[in-house]
């Protein structure tokens, strides 16, 4: 089968793999309709992720059918379509009993798959734990309205989930990337009182503005400013800062009010650094870390209710076969590019 490897820094190609088996008894296989390209896969390209091991296959956004299953899987069978969750988890460690399934402790737990373990820009995937790693899409659910539930969806919804937002809260997301919006998603699901989205490319500005019209805007240069002007408490209440540029983790503790949350959903290519002694007195919360992709049957709810919709965000679509192409427009952020689909 044809599988987009990682051959070393700064290189991918499409090679030719056999078709992943059963290794384990709660295992399954699943014949992929619908990828896509996640920023976490240029951080691998680019060496930021120092844990991904050369010679795998990449990708970990995908939804499918399940073409076999090993002998202790319950939950799903062939013919099934399903999403697959980014995070490989056991279901019984410390702390997936907890809900922080990024956590697990299995040896493949966390991000595993397109990571550590052959992942999804392929034909088929074999995905471990596939009780847990696995979820049913609904008749009624089409492949683009679920292709992002397993981790960009997931991450946006688990960030909204622990920033203790309330309905009298201004929230600030820094970023309207995939994830960015994504994440303003699931933070318009808890109703706060006003948003403020942070965003440098005008296009994206205007996507916000055309899809999320009670959203206000304002450019990076602007946002400390702006986001005085339009809170209560002299700062945002809740800070989302989903970006990962080089001053944004500086922009999103300036932007917050003393005593906010600060939850950082980006991951970064350099260090960051917390100057404690600027910004003594805020008493910020600060919360960081990988998805917790625990929330994904709510999720496909959700987008079943007509609640979440993120087809307008796969403005992009591309056969395998040409997928060195999509990754060209992707990364180079071409002709208006935010999500783009793969199709084997």
């Amino acid at each position: 089968m044809k599988a987009l490897t990682y051959i070393d820094q700064v290189k991918f190609a499409l090679t030719d793999k056999p078709k992943p088996v059963i290794l384990d008894p709660r295992d399954a296989v699943v014949r992929v309709t619908l990828g896509s390209i996640c920023t976490s896969d240029l951080h691998i390209k680019h060496g930021s992720v120092p844990r991904a091991v050369p010679g795998i296959t990449v990708g970990h956004e995908m939804v499918g059918v399940v073409e076999e299953v090993g002998s202790a899987v319950t939950t799903v069978k062939p013919g099934d379509r399903v999403t697959v969750n980014v995070e490989t988890f056991c279901g019984e460690c410390f702390f997936c009993r907890h809900g922080f399934v990024n956590n697990c402790t299995d040896p493949n737990g966390g991000w595993a798959l397109g990571c550590r373990i052959d992942g999804g820009q392929a034909e088929f995937v074999r995905v471990p734990y596939a009780d847990q790693g696995l979820n049913k899409i609904p008749d009624s659910v089409s492949d683009e309205q679920a292709l992002l539930v397993g981790d960009v969806l997931a991450t946006g919804f688990w960030a909204a989930r622990i920033s203790e937002i309330t309905e009298e809260d201004t929230v600030l997301i820094i970023g309207a990337g995939p994830t960015g919006l994504c994440t303003l998603m699931c933070v318009l699901l808890r109703k706060p009182k006003r948003i403020i989205v942070c965003e440098k490319d005008p296009a994206r500005i205007a996507f916000v503005h055309e899809h999320y019209p009670n959203v206000l805007t304002c450019t990076p240069t602007e946002c400390e400013a702006f986001t005085l002007a339009n809170s209560d408490h002299g700062g945002a209440d809740v800070v989302l800062e989903v970006a990962g540029a080089k001053d944004t983790f500086r922009l999103a503790w300036r932007c917050a009010r003393p005593n906010a949350v600060v939850t950082v959903v980006a991951l970064y290519d350099e260090p960051q650094t917390l100057p404690l002694p600027d910004m003594y007195g805020k008493n910020l919360t600060f919360k960081t870390g990988g998805v917790d992709g625990c929330d994904c049957a709510e999720i496909l709810r959700l987008i079943e209710q007509g609640k979440i919709d993120t087809t307008p965000l796969i403005t992009h679509r591309y056969k395998l076969e040409d997928i060195e192409e999509a990754y060209r427009i992707f990364e180079n952020k071409l002709d208006g590019v935010i999500k783009v689909a793969v199709e084997p």
